[in-house]
């Protein structure tokens, strides 16, 4: 499978907004996914193998700190190294941008994003209880630091 890994565009936003509502209790809207577009502060970024969009991620900077929001990928194309890629290019733009640190929440439960995680270096700075809806879950902080 070829993946690219590309900046968003409006060209992925209706992909990407579907592939929310499939991954997450609480998607983003197409709405919210676009405005991101123009946020100078924002990195999101689309996997595609040619025009279907196989995953995402996004990331929101400020200072030299960067917040992991979303990593998304369709069920049909896990575990396929979609993510891990996506998760590497988010780190080249940290490093490339010097950020001190990425860091992310994700659900307790979830250990194929766990997995993920810590495969890549990040580690566990704690749980922040309750965070999730739909269902109340906690959250497992993991941060990476460059």
């Amino acid at each position: 499978m070829a993946v690219s890994v590309l900046p968003m565009t409006v060209a992925h936003i209706a992909a990407i907004a579907a592939l929310e509502e499939q991954c997450f209790s609480t998607p983003w809207s197409a709405a919210a996914l676009t405005e991101e577009l123009d946020n100078p502060h924002a990195v999101f970024l689309a996997a595609a193998d040619g025009e279907r969009v196989l995953g995402y991620a996004g990331m929101h900077h400020v200072g030299d700190e960067g917040y992991i929001d979303n990593v998304a990928v369709a069920p049909e194309a896990r575990r396929r190294g979609v993510a891990r890629r996506l998760m590497a290019e988010l780190e080249a733009y940290g490093r490339e941008h010097a950020l001190y640190r990425l860091t992310l929440e994700v659900r307790a439960s979830n250990a194929a994003a766990i997995a993920l995680y810590a495969g890549a270096g990040y580690v566990c700075d704690g749980v922040r209880p309750n965070f999730y809806r739909k269902p109340t879950e906690d959250a497992a902080i993991y941060s990476l630091y460059l």
